[in-house]
């Protein structure tokens, strides 16, 4: 187990490394594909202390591809995380995403009934609803947070419209989201030790288990035209009980929002720095968005890694064996910026064609299930913007999320002409 003499220790698992500038973390994927594309690397805890054990890092897409097709020898069951979560804490963190089969794959069937075809060209109106709303909440103002006040709000509002949760509950779920998802972040967790992490997390995490535990024994006695009625009360087959709906829906607020609220947000950021890249995108949204959408998500990579395990002594990948229970990482960031895959990977390139990126996952059993939801809410999010606040540019840098699992930002200043902008009829 060599580390490079270039690569600080630990630096993969240094959170406050992970709120430098982009570029630099970049930088070191480039070389570490070059040079030593699977390095070990010693886990550290919360405040940078060596934790014990470590990881191995894998770095170029054909490994990342190759671990997500073999589920077998590389698990999720043991946890995506680097960290290894105490069981309570994983009913918060993981749900069907923390599983494999047969379990994975009956959660995986029926949750499956919110993301048909059907379903989703049926939430297209809801969408276009939703964006238009919430970005015309501050079209008159001529600047916003830009994050907080449309990037987070949409696709949380979308997912919570799908659920059939109440409006009053938006501001709650949206709170307790970020301590489940950001807890590694003082603003959302000011206690930093593990201790103090653990408890604001499971405090969360059974604040809306609750929610929905309410919610799904309503729609048991009174079923609606919803996604958690869909889940708990449907009459033809089997339903997921209360306290997996808890879990699946804090998952889904954080695939459905955290992910794609990332994403716009990287997109803002994307769209005031390469200005030629807007303009053609602007120019002919109509043939541009599907294409500029795939580059979007995979410049931005919402979802810096996953963990798998491996299941035996002597599962091979390449020329290197593993033992059971070492943990391989599966850098999509790095994955997506691939030289062998993606020319010029850090620009932000809408043409791009091929872009095999990997922010949705690999192919195998744990691809994204909402990715096609994620394609619709950014293509409507950004043709919306275009017609509302066509000048909308980022003021400032990012605020960071401090974390090596979300590429999260969790401030963004923006500025725009001020628009009137009425109700759609």
């Amino acid at each position: 187990m060599t580390i490079l003499e270039s690569l600080p220790e630990d630096v993969l698992d240094d959170l406050t490394w992970w709120t430098r500038p982009v570029a630099e973390r970049d930088a070191l994927f480039a070389r570490l594909r070059t040079e030593s594309p699977r390095p070990y690397v010693p886990e550290l805890d919360l405040g940078g202390a060596p934790r014990g054990g470590g990881f191995w890092a894998l770095t170029r897409l054909d490994d990342v591809a190759e671990v997500s097709r073999r589920p077998d020898e590389f698990c999720s069951s043991r946890g995506t995380n680097i960290f290894d979560q105490p069981p309570r804490l994983r009913e918060y963190r993981g749900s069907i995403i923390d599983m494999d089969n047969p379990e994975h794959a009956r959660h995986r069937r029926i949750v499956s009934r919110g993301f048909t075809a059907k379903t989703l060209a049926a939430l297209h109106a809801d969408i276009a609803n939703t964006s238009r709303e919430i970005i015309g909440s501050v079209a008159e103002r001529g600047e916003c947070d830009f994050v907080t006040e449309i990037a987070a709000l949409l696709p949380l509002r979308i997912v919570n419209n799908m659920m059939g949760i109440p409006r009053a509950h938006e501001k709650f779920i949206f709170d307790q989201t970020n301590v489940v998802l950001g807890a590694s972040d003082p603003e959302y967790v000011a206690d930093q030790t593990p201790r103090g992490v653990a408890r604001a997390v499971t405090n969360a995490g059974e604040q809306l288990a609750e929610l929905l535990r309410e919610l799904a024994d309503e729609r048991t006695r009174e079923p609606k035209d919803d996604l958690i009625t869909k889940l708990v009360a449907a009459r033809d087959g089997e339903n997921l009980t209360p306290q997996e709906l808890a879990s699946f829906f804090i998952l889904l607020v954080g695939a459905g929002n955290e992910t794609t609220r990332n994403a716009i947000s990287h997109g803002l950021v994307a769209l005031t720095r390469f200005a030629e890249q807007r303009a053609l995108w602007q120019g002919d949204v109509e043939t541009h968005t599907p294409r500029a959408v795939e580059e979007l998500v995979r410049w931005a990579s919402p979802v810096l890694h996953m963990r798998r395990t491996a299941t035996r002594d002597g599962v091979r990948l390449g020329d290197q064996e593993f033992a059971e229970g070492d943990k391989v990482v599966l850098w999509y960031r790095s994955a997506n910026q691939d030289e062998k895959y993606f020319a010029d990977p850090t620009a932000f390139d809408i043409t791009r064609e091929p872009n095999p990126h990997v922010s949705f996952g690999s192919p195998g059993p744990h691809h994204c299930l909402g990715a096609n939801l994620a394609r619709l809410e950014l293509s409507v999010a950004f043709r919306t913007l275009f017609e509302l606040l066509p000048d909308i540019r980022a003021v400032g840098e990012p605020d960071p999320l401090r974390s090596n699992f979300l590429h999260g930002i969790k401030h963004l200043r923006a500025e725009f002409t001020p628009a009137r902008v009425g109700s759609e009829r």
